[in-house]
């Protein structure tokens, strides 16, 4: 099965769901109203880096069947320069609960090298089921769906975890549920384009698709703040390496503490 690229990042840059915590009961403390994050892309075959794309994240307030939600929208797309490579154009949105972060409408459509894709999710977390165009399928309580599980992991507390635990958590995507977890590392310095930060470091375990393989071959950083955001994420693919930095946010809820330096 395929696996976007924008998937891949998104799903690995900052899930983080801790064992023990309970998967309802998170309420949202590190992220607000307004909220933009951008991603550069880079590409490299034989040690030398290039800018082969973006990802950008918005947050905003909305209305959903009449109930205030969070819609969060990821926009992937290669570098113009590189598109008659691999070109990517990739899109995906989610609806949550503001009160518990669970997610009640996902979309993904995706565009990615002659590969097209529309996934649109309904989500009814009472009863344990998730909707699409290919039936109803039994979800575990409180699943996630790719992006709702990045929002809702910015706000676990990583005082509570110790090197090399191990941290699971449920995702719905293509019809199916994935069981997978992330490995807690440490905390770290870490230089990126941007600047200098202090840094929790993490290894997720990845779906097998076509350019990554799976396992916990990525590395990721993310802001030790309050704030959580993704700063760094490196990983072999199937011929070179990605590395993905933050080069760019505006309102964050809280100011970007665990920066050490700009560049």
């Amino acid at each position: 099965m395929k696996k976007s690229i924008l998937f891949i990042i998104l799903f690995s840059i900052c899930i983080r769901l801790s064992a023990g915590d309970d998967f309802c009961g998170v309420r949202n403390f590190s992220f607000q109203d307004g909220e933009y994050i951008s991603f550069t892309i880079f590409y490299s075959v034989i040690g030398i880096y290039v800018n082969a794309g973006s990802a950008n994240f918005t947050t905003s307030l909305e209305k959903l069947n009449n109930k205030t939600v969070y819609h969060v929208v990821g926009t992937g797309s290669s570098n113009p320069n590189y598109d008659w490579i691999f070109k990517v154009r990739d899109r995906y949105e989610t609806f949550f609960d503001t009160g518990h972060l669970q997610p009640l409408k996902f979309i993904r459509n995706v565009d990615e090298g002659g590969y097209k894709t529309l996934e649109n999710v309904t989500f009814n977390q009472q009863a344990n089921i998730a909707t699409t165009d290919k039936g109803t399928f039994k979800v575990p309580n409180c699943v996630q769906d790719v992006i709702s599980s990045i929002y809702y992991a910015r706000n676990i507390d990583f005082s509570k975890l110790k090197t090399d635990d191990k941290i699971p958590f449920n995702m719905f995507l293509d019809n199916q549920v994935y069981n997978l977890y992330i490995r807690y590392i440490g905390k770290e310095e870490i230089k990126t384009k941007y600047g200098r930060f202090h840094a929790i470091k993490i290894a997720p375990l990845l779906v097998k698709g076509t350019i990554f393989s799976g396992g916990e071959k990525m590395t990721v950083w993310v802001s030790d703040d309050e704030n959580h955001i993704p700063l760094r994420i490196e990983s072999p693919i199937t011929v070179g390496t990605v590395k993905v930095d933050m080069m760019q946010y505006k309102n964050l809820r809280y100011p970007l503490s665990s920066m050490i330096s700009v560049r």
